[in-house]
Formats: structure tokens, sequence, C-alpha cells
């Protein structure tokens, strides 16, 4: 089994690398690796003939078993990956067994979080932190970041231990549970976290070593300087020396991380030796306090080095002598010299810096003493004699604040000194047991320190004075480490301590950090990082190491530790954010995959968390805030934009299939409000033998509809069976998918097999959509050479369409000479849409032109509606009532009225042509004009087809077949003469027509332009001809299309649209000839019409 095994290293070697496959190499499914003679080797077993043909797809379970054992997963980065490589040079012998990484709880998880969570501010900082914010404020600020990263942790054991997290912890847990865009965000926002945090820890380590270690080590000297000039000074020995630190460091990175990893241990060691050596010391001042005098003036502190003893003057032999003191605020050493008003009257005092545990000074700690930059360290409780008008003088002698300090910035200078808990699960590669250790070891590390730093808090408030623990640098003790004043052997353990700490910690995130960056780019979700995927032969990360060093600097110019904790501390407090979020969604979603082996998580807890992170952010400090979300956003979008299709299974495509559940369960409570309708489009289209798109414009005109922001569905139906068909339909789905993406419509795609077309369309109307969510309207070509007879079933299926559309009350679009139709590129510079409204049928031809001039095509083009007045209407009434109806809608278009003067206008248009006095009066005749109209169309029939069929084609119709956009100039002009017992309505002799007009009856059809005029085709027998006298009917509508059609080429020939009530189909199916031939009669000479058939309800209002 052996192979199976190697496959399962070689795919883990990058297993997060993703390398162009979507699924992460699992060896759950035969790995390609089996040779054939393997698996039939595998599955000889006879038991198992039933199953056969799945055993090539699917491993028998024995088989699994074995894989699943020797399962063993490789961190990339890990050491023994780093020997193999090295050894081998980069060929794998595959029979070398893997030795597998055995890290227990302690080793693996414990110690290395808490030489991540101890960190440079512990030392550094947390004095100063207890002095000015007060004990009570020291302690809601360490317990509210303290419970963030607790939760944070809970959260984070739960991802952990739902699965096997390769190498790569945080990152590979967000992405593969919140997703590739999340994923993404945090992996970078984690990135750039733990790169400022190395620019922290080399600052801390600089500021350790001059000031503390070697202070004549300065390049920039800050002796005798004053104020801002010292301090200049102080950030440019920062920089100097942080950038000679960074590059060494970057060095010994590139040189080897084993360096590195044989020093942690050593670093380690000085943490913990330095925080035994504080609490040593805390035990030692309770009983014998050690002594660091400090020396006040008033209530002002002084700074050490301005005196040699904490006096003004002093006797020696009965001789009084000026000090040092003296001479530093007065002009002369004598005693009559002039000093400084404060120095004359305040008293020196000395007081110990540090009384004890047992002194009781904690009640004096209690609260905060927050200071303004350059503000004097003064003594509560001691008096002090001064004019409060003038500025104090001789600054430089008195230990000032070197910055503006608030409750929010110590917060955000104290939050990276509990990050750091990550470090268990960024090495999850090499633990025994991961799902067991991360969470223990995580949370016992978070418990330690928590412990460790709220102790801290209390004892530094209880053992040491205020003054000195709100001096920062020590400058009031000799310039000693304050925290080192506490500490018992010697101040010397914690300085060295802490040295070797900082260096330690700064190195660990240069290794760390580029390795992150690596994993990402691996992963190919941000391709412009592609780049630093690439590294040395042994997969170590060389570019990424020169951009993390390159971003460090950017740290280290900043200089300042207080400037750049708060940085990283939004980083952090993302990442952390989104490990929260992560949790609490697969928790709430209840994804079937979720089922963590930690079971001590909740979603209330993960969300409190979440929130936690999210004041914490914007409490240190609300533009950083903005800055990292906004570089969170950018990302995001960015890996959203350049979508890496990868399926990672992640959460966010489960919110999405709750979102969308729950707002389909709304949707279904109701048909839409007027004010919500918009047109839901199913577009019918077909597909030729090699399975493409016949009719590509269609999807450009419905493009150019997505003003409406509906739904659309691009079906199509496939001939013959399921089981057969199947992968032709897939080939259809596909070239309507592709056609899709090139016309950018938003939508799905729905293709049907039926044994016949006609039915898979009629299931696609019955079926598209789900729920709330269905098509409200139909988009369906004209069937173009409908009158061949080898395109018969064509139009039936037509009219059938517009049946079940009708039956169903959907609204039907039937694009007219498609392909004459601008595609999504073409821009219009002018021209209008010309609306002929002749039916009102609920303002579908309203909406159409106004969702239409949204799109860049039709934007410069101006929408026109046309009317027809009847006899007995007042047309400058009706153009009134028009123009005040449309202000109504709020849609801008000219208005004409067309006069039709001919009595005789048809059934088409008893349905009421629009009396626009009141809506609801149009409203009420809908349904008069409804009966009448069912009324007219009974009495249509046709059954003596027969006698249309003309017995000598060549002769009567030279090129009688309407092509798509020929011109009226190239009909033959024809006259139809009938000759009947009772009434002859001839039509009127220049509109053209076609043969097929009178159907039924006795026709003499006489061809004005064919060499026999005059010939007669067809006698009437008796039965036809007193069928005649019912199908009146068909030729006055014949006459109201080709009237209609007059006057509509007169004012819209040069239009770039005509949009048109389409009337309805006959109710018997014998009259689909005559139907197809109205329409065509109605529509003929025009370019691009848009016949428009409502779905029976209101889809415009006058109402907000």
């Amino acid at each position: 089994q052996s192979t199976a095994v190697v496959s399962c290293e070689k795919g883990d070697h990058f297993s997060f690398a993703g390398d162009g496959n979507p699924k992460e190499s699992s060896p759950f499914i035969n790995s390609s690796a089996a040779t054939d003679a393997e698996k039939s080797q595998q599955y000889d077993g006879k038991n198992m003939a039933l199953f056969e043909e799945e055993m090539d797809t699917s491993p028998m379970v024995s088989s699994l078993l074995s894989t699943l054992a020797n399962y063993s997963n490789l961190p990339t980065g890990s050491k023994e990956h780093e020997e193999a490589e090295n050894n081998e040079e980069g060929a794998r012998p595959s029979k070398k067994p893997v030795k597998a990484p055995q890290l227990g709880t302690l080793m693996g998880v414990y110690l290395p979080c808490i030489q991540n969570i101890f960190g440079v501010i512990l030392f550094l900082r947390m004095t100063w932190m207890v002095g000015i914010g007060g004990v009570f404020g020291s302690f809601i600020i360490v317990f509210m970041c303290c419970s963030t990263t607790m939760l944070t942790a809970i959260s984070m054991s739960a991802i952990a231990t739902n699965g096997v997290v390769p190498a790569g912890g945080s990152y590979y847990m967000i992405s593969r549970s919140l997703g590739p865009e999340f994923g993404g965000a945090v992996g970078i926002c984690f990135y750039l976290g733990t790169t400022f945090a190395g620019a922290m820890y080399i600052l801390g380590c600089i500021e350790i070593l001059l000031i503390y270690i070697v202070p004549q080590a300065a390049i920039f000297k800050i002796e005798g300087l004053e104020g801002p000039e010292a301090e200049a000074a102080l950030l440019n020995n920062m920089r100097v020396y942080g950038t000679i630190v960074l590059s060494f460091m970057a060095l010994v990175v590139f040189v080897g991380v084993k360096y590195v990893n044989k020093l942690a241990l050593v670093f380690l060691a000085c943490v913990i030796l330095s925080i035994v050596a504080v609490y040593a010391g805390v035990i030692k001042t309770a009983i014998d306090p050690p002594v660091f005098p400090v020396c006040l003036l008033g209530n002002r502190t002084l700074v050490s080095k301005g005196y040699d003893v904490c006096a003004k003057v002093i006797e020696i032999d009965n001789d009084t002598i000026t000090t040092k003191l003296w001479r530093s605020f007065c002009d002369s050493e004598f005693l009559n010299a002039t000093c400084d008003d404060y120095f004359t009257n305040n008293n020196v005092t000395e007081i110990q810096g540090i009384p004890g545990v047992t002194s009781g000074i904690l009640a004096e700690n209690l609260f905060g003493n927050y200071l303004e930059k350059g503000m004097i360290l003064e003594k509560r409780g001691l008096a002090s004699d001064s004019d409060p008008d003038s500025s104090p003088t001789n600054s430089n002698r008195y230990v000032l604040a070197d910055i503006t300090s608030f409750f929010t910035l110590l917060v955000g200078i104290y939050f990276p000194s509990v990050t750091g808990i990550m470090a268990g699960s960024n090495r999850s590669g090499d633990l025994r047991d991961a799902q067991k250790s991360i969470p223990i070891g995580t949370i016992a590390a978070i418990t330690t320190t928590s412990t460790v730093y709220i102790s801290c808090v209390v004892l530094f408030g209880a053992c040491i004075e205020g003054v000195v623990l709100r001096d920062k640098f020590g400058e009031g003790v000799n310039g000693n480490l304050v925290i080192g004043t506490l500490a018992w052997p010697s101040p010397w353990v914690i300085v060295f301590g802490s040295f070797f700490s900082t260096c330690g910690a700064g190195l660990q995130s240069l290794t760390g950090a580029p390795r992150l960056l690596q994993a990402i780019s691996r992963d190919g979700i941000i391709p412009f990082l592609r780049v630093f995927g690439h590294g040395k032969d042994n997969g170590e990360p060389t570019w990424a190491l020169l951009l993390t060093a390159s971003i460090c600097e950017i740290g280290i110019i900043i200089a300042s530790l207080d400037a750049v904790a708060p940085i990283l501390s939004m980083f952090f407090l993302m990442c952390y954010m989104f490990v929260n979020l992560a949790c609490a969604l697969q928790t709430l979603l209840r994804t079937p995959n979720w089922r963590p082996r930690f079971k001590f998580y909740h979603w209330a807890l993960s969300f409190l968390g979440m929130s936690l992170c999210l004041s914490l952010m914007f409490i240190c400090s609300w533009y950083y805030a903005i800055v990292a979300m906004g570089i969170a956003t950018c990302i995001y979008k960015y890996i959203e934009f350049y979508r890496a299709e990868k399926e990672w299974g992640d959460g966010i495509r489960g919110i999405s299939l709750s979102a969308a559940r729950f707002a389909l369960m709304r949707l279904e409570e109701g048909p839409p409000h007027t004010k919500n309708w918009r047109p839901q489009i199913l577009v019918l289209v077909s597909v030729d033998a090699e399975q493409n798109v016949e009719q590509p414009r269609l999807l450009s005109l419905t493009n150019q509809l997505k003003a409406g922001k509906g739904l659309t569905i691009v079906g199509t139906s496939v001939q013959g069976t399921f089981l057969d068909n199947y992968t032709e339909a897939q080939r259809a789905d596909q070239s309507l998918r592709k056609l899709m993406e090139a016309e950018k419509v938003k939508g799905f795609s729905q293709v049907v097999i039926s044994s016949n077309l006609r039915d898979g369309t009629s299931h696609l109307i019955q079926v598209g959509g789900l729920g709330g969510l269905k098509h409200n309207t139909v988009m369906v070509s004209w069937p173009r050479n409908w009158k061949q007879p080898e395109c018969h079933q064509q139009f039936r299926n037509f009219i059938e369409v517009v049946r079940e559309t009708t039956i169903a009350s959907l609204a039907l679009l039937v694009p007219k000479n498609i392909s004459s139709y601008p595609s999504n590129g073409e821009r219009f510079t002018e021209g209008h849409i010309d609306v002929w409204w002749i039916v009102h049928d609920g303002g579908m031809l309203m909406l159409l032109p106004f969702l239409l001039r949204q799109h860049k095509v039709w934007r410069k083009c101006k929408m026109r509606i046309f009317t027809v007045a009847q006899m007995d209407d007042n047309s400058i009434q009706m153009k009134k009532d028009l123009l005040i109806f449309l202000y109504h809608l709020r849609i801008d278009a000219e208005v004409e009225v067309v006069e039709m003067h001919d009595g005789d206008i048809s059934a088409y248009t008893y349905e009421k042509t629009l009396i626009m006095e009141q809506r609801s009066q149009i409203l009420k005749q809908m349904h008069l004009t409804k009966n009448e109209m069912e009324r007219e169309i009974q009495s249509i029939t046709d059954s003596s087809r027969g006698s249309i069929r003309r017995k000598n084609p060549s002769a009567l119709r030279p090129q009688h077949s309407i092509e798509e956009g020929a011109s009226v100039a190239e009909k033959p002009e024809e006259e139809v003469k009938l000759q009947s017992k009772n009434a002859s309505t001839p039509t009127s002799p220049t509109s053209p027509t076609s043969p097929a007009a009178p159907a039924g009856g006795a026709a003499t059809w006489t061809d004005s332009k064919g060499p026999d005029k005059g010939k007669t085709l067809s006698a009437a027998t008796p039965q036809q001809v007193t069928r005649l006298s019912t199908n009146q009917t068909d030729v006055r509508r014949m006459h109201t299309a080709m009237r209609l059609n007059e006057v509509i080429i007169k004012k819209s020939k040069e239009a770039k649209l005509v949009l048109l009530n389409m009337p309805g189909p006959p109710k018997n199916r014998v009259g689909n000839e005559n139907y197809m031939e109205f329409l065509e009669v109605l529509t003929e000479g025009l370019n691009r019409v848009l016949l428009v058939r409502g779905g029976g309800r209101e889809v415009i209002t006058i109402y907000s």
C-alpha cells in the first residue's frame, strides 16, 4: 500500500497550495498513482462483484482505511521536509519512509504560545501603563484584551479540531472555512500583523540596547539636547540601528531557519527567567525593600542625571556647600545666587522608588493619571508651592511625559502583548495529535499569560511608587529599566532577558511571516503575489523574505514603539475577528461538515469575541481601523474580481445558500406589488445540431433589459431521451453559459430533454424558476421562414407558446428580425423608440422602453408614444389625458394620437382603445373587452385550408416568403378580389398583403405583375361560398392589420425600435396560419419590431 501513501505525500507537499486543482488532495478517493494492476489486485475479492462498476471511482472500505491510517501530513518548512529535500536534491525516492512529526502539547503548542505572547510590551511598557492608567484602568485593559484572545482561542480550537489543519495555520483555517476572499484578506492582514510585530520587536530590542545597556553607543548624541531635539535624536538612533539589526536578522533567516529553531529554546528560557525574577523581586520587597531613592523637588520628579546628592546644600565641616542640584537651578554656585522661583519656594525630598508590597502604595496607584506631552511627573499628595501662571523653567531638569496619553492609546499599545495565540495552530503540521493539542495548549497558554498579566498589574501597583511607574525610561531611577528595579538578584537579569527575548521574537516573526506569504501566494488566489511563492530549492521563501524585510523597514522608519504597536494591533484584531466570524457562521449555519472535536464552543461566544475585536479596533485608533479595513476590503474585492475558481467548501457559500433559502421562503408569501414588479425573463432559444445557440442576439436584448434587475433564465430544449441525450444537454448548457458570459447576462441556464421540442418548451414555461422566483415574462423570437413547408412545425410551436403564456398570465415579448437588433457594443447616437399603444394590457409597453433606455445602447434614443383614435373619440382630449398619465408615471415621451377614419376597425381593436380619463375605467373595461374579444374570436372558423394552396406558386409568388428585413418595395403588390354572394370588402390596393389573407371562401387572386393577369386560380364550391358569410371577421382583421401597418410605416419607418401590442391567438387551431399572416402584415416593412403581450396584471403604477 506504500504507493498510495506516497501519492498522498506528494499531494500534500503543497496541499494548501491548491496547485490549480480546486480540491484538496485527499486520501479518500483512490489516487491516480495506484496502477491498474494494483487496483485489480485490491479488488480481487469475489464477494464484491456487485460493486465492480463503482470500484474504479470509489475505493473499497478496507483499502480506504489503510490509506487513512498511513496518512501523514507534512507542513511546508517543517524540519523533516527541509532535511529530506537537502539530502535528495529534490528527487524523492518513492519508498523512503516518512518520520511523522512528533511534538506533544507542551513542546508543540504551550511553550511556543507562551513565548509568542510574552513579549517586549511586558518589559518595556507594562509598568508605564499601570502608572498612567492606574490599577483599575490597566486591569480593565488587560481583562478586555485577554478575554478577546480567550474567546478567539475557543473559536480557533473549534475550527482547528474540525478536520486536519495542514501547515499554514490561521490562514489555512480561515480560507477553508470562510472562502478564498476572506481567507486572502485575513491572510494578508495576519501577514502584515506578523511583519509589523517583527518591526516592533526590533525597535524594542534597540530601545533596550540604547537606553539601558550601552547608552554611549548612540550615533546621534542625546546628551545635552532638550525636548524635540533629544526626541528626534533618539528616533534617528532607532532608525539606524533598527535597519542594521533588521538586515542582520534577515540574513540569519535567509541562511537557515535551523539556527532560529535551535535558539528558540534559549530565548524562551530568557523570557521565563525574567518573569520569575520579577515575582522573586516582589516577594523580596515584602521582606526587605530594595533601595531606589527618587528625588523630588516639591512634588516634581528630578532627573537622576541632574544631581549627585538629593539636597540643595550639604554641610561639610560646618561649611555649607551648594550641590550639583543647586547649580542646575541657579545662575551661580554661591548661596546668594538668583535661583529658579520654584526651586527657592520648595523643598527637596527623597522618597523610596519601591516601597514594597506591604507599604499600602496600592491605594495611591488605583486611579489613572493621564498626562499631556511635556508635563512634569508629579507625586500625588505632596505639597507644592508654584505660581500657576508662570510656565515651568529648567524643565529639562525634571522627568517629563514623552507622549500625550489617554485610555485608548494604552489599549493600542498594550494589545500586541496578548497576540501570539496562533503560534500553536501555525505549527499544526508538527504536532503528534493536533486536534487534541491545539485547544488544550492554546487555552492553557492564554490562561497562564493572562494570570501573569493581571497579577503584574496589581503587583506593580502595589510595589512601585507612582512617579517611578509613570517614568517610561527610568530617568528618575538612575536610568534603570523600571521593571528591572523590581527584579530580584539584579536589574540586569531583566535587561538581558528582555533583550534576548525580543531578539528571538523578532527572528521568529521574520521566519513566520514569509512562510505565511508563501502559503498565500502558492494558493494562487492573489495573482500579483504569485512571484512570492518561489524560493530556494528546499522551499525557503526568498522573495517573500525580501518583501517582509521591506515592510518591516517601514515600521522601523516610524521608529516609535508606541506608534508601531497600534498598527499591528489592528491587523491582529482583524484576523481574530474573522476567526470568530468563521466559527460563529459555521455553528449557526449548521453545515453538515461542521463537527469539531472541541465541544466547548458556542456561537454567542464567537459573536462576543467578534464584537470585542471590532470595538477594540476602533478603541485603539479609529483611523488605523478604517485603513486596515480598507486594505482588507480591497484585497477581498481583488480576489473576488480575479476569482480563482476555488471551491473549498467554505462558510460563505453556506451563508449564500441559507440566505437564498430564507429569501425564497419570504418571496412565497404572495405576488409582488406593482411597484416591485420587474421583468423576470425566460428566454427561449433554439440550438442547432452542434448545440450552439441560433439566435445569440436574443441574449443581447435580454442584457439591454437588465435594468429591471430581475431574474433571467435562458432555456432550450433538446430532442431525445434523458438517458441517450444527456451529454448533448450538457453541451447545450455549456454553450448557453458561454454565450451568457459573453453577452454579460446574469442569470441561469436550463436545458430540458424532451421527446419533442413542443413539449420541451412547454415544460420550460411550466417549471422554470423556483418558488417566488419564477419568470413572469417569456421572450421568444419570431419564427423566420414560417411559410416554407419544412418550417410549419416551428410556427405551430410558436403559436402554442403564445397560447400557453396567455393561459399562464405571463407577459410575452416577441422580437421580429432579431438578427438586426443591436449588439451590446453598439451605440445609437440618436433615434426614436416608438410605442404603438393600441390596447392597454398592464403597461408593459411603457415599462420596456424605459428599461431599454437605461442601457448604453439605447440611452440616446427618445421615446414616442402613438395611440389610435377611432371616429367617435376626441383625439385632442385623448392626447391631453395621455400626457397627464405619462407625467404621473414619471416617463418622458412625446405623444401623438393617430386617427384612423375607416369605420371598419376590427376585433383586434375592439379590445378597447385607451380612453384615458381614469385608470379605473381602463381596468373595468379590460373585463368588458375581454368578453367582446372572446365572442369575436369564437366566430373564426377556417376548415378549408386546402383551397388556399396555390396551384401555380412559381407564377404567383416570385419572392413571397417574407425574408427578415425585406422592405416593402420588394413585394409584388397584390390585389385581393373577393367574389361572394353576400358582400365583398375589397382591401385597399396600395397595401401589400399576403396570399393567405382571406382564408376559406372562393377567392380569385390577381397578380398585377404576373404574366397572366386575372388568372382565376380556384373555383369556389357552393359549400365554401356559404361558409364565407361567417368568415367576414378575417377579412376585417386583415383590413385592420393593413391599415395599421400603413399608419405605422408612415410614422415609424425610421424608428430604431417599434413596440406593438400583439393580438391574441385564435381560440381554435384552424386559424393558426391566418394569425401568422395578420402579424406578418401588421409588422411588414419595419426593421426592428418588438411585439408585446401583457400578462394581464398592472406592471407600472403612478403611486410612489
